[in-house]
């Protein structure tokens, strides 16, 4: 099987749809798939529920699908670095479901695992348990959470042989293995692709299993998300 395509755009072809439920993988703007979300953005593709950290800045990242109204919905735990999410969401024009950062990886770990909910501590009389199953256990309450399985996953790596095994670099590692692992079908936008038999069996971090669909993106762009600069005395 050829899990290789030629873009992004070939690599969403056929899968995309209006009204899908997609997780996208990254931290802010580390580790993010570039060009599969221009890709996305270019689909034309709308009504989208889309799952992921945060929804990337103004103009870049998932900031670039609010931009053109192509999203209905976030399922996030950060949003505070997009104005224009901030501007939408105020006018009632966009959906936001908050879930606590590791409430939302344990979701999407869940879903790879095919493991349909779980009960945690964390929300516990907050707005994050209402209208969600509590129960006790040991003397104290837990939420139930529901796993998360989005039909589409878009994630970044940095290596991949030609079976979709995966290697991540450092923090761009973030949340994109649970979101591979959770989607009904996987596409992955890597900087490298090796033969197969390149890697130390012990070097990968993800299976190729979890993987359906491999683009090539060698020379992303990987903005800073926000950049200080210390002024040095007598500059």
């Amino acid at each position: 099987m050829n899990k290789v395509f030629p873009s992004a755009s070939a690599a969403l072809q056929g899968i995309v749809r209006d009204g899908q439920l997609l997780a996208v993988g990254g931290f802010g703007l580390c580790g993010i798939p570039e060009a599969l979300i221009a890709a996305l953005r270019d689909s034309g593709v709308g009504n989208l529920t889309v799952i992921s950290n945060n929804a990337g800045v103004d103009g870049f990242g998932l900031g670039q699908l609010l931009e053109t109204r192509q999203i209905k919905k976030m399922i996030s735990s950060y949003v505070g670095e997009n104005k224009e999410f901030e501007r939408q969401y105020l006018a009632g024009e966009l959906e936001l479901e908050f879930t606590p950062q590791g409430t939302l990886a344990e979701k999407l770990r869940a879903g790879g695992a095919g493991i349909p909910a779980f009960f945690t501590k964390t929300g516990v009389g907050t707005v994050v348990a209402e209208g969600k199953e509590l129960r006790q256990f040991d003397g104290d309450t837990y939420v139930m959470e529901r796993a998360l399985l989005p039909e589409v996953s878009l994630v970044k790596a940095y290596k991949a042989d030609k079976s979709g095994n995966l290697i991540f670099r450092r923090t761009a590692r973030n949340f994109n293995p649970a979101v591979a692992m959770a989607g009904k079908l996987t596409v992955v936008e890597v900087e490298h692709i090796v033969e197969v038999g390149t890697f130390d069996p012990d070097e990968v971090h993800l299976a190729g299993i979890y993987v359906h669909r491999i683009v090539l993106n060698a020379h992303p762009e990987k903005r800073i998300e926000k950049r200080t600069i210390t002024e040095k005395a007598g500059v």
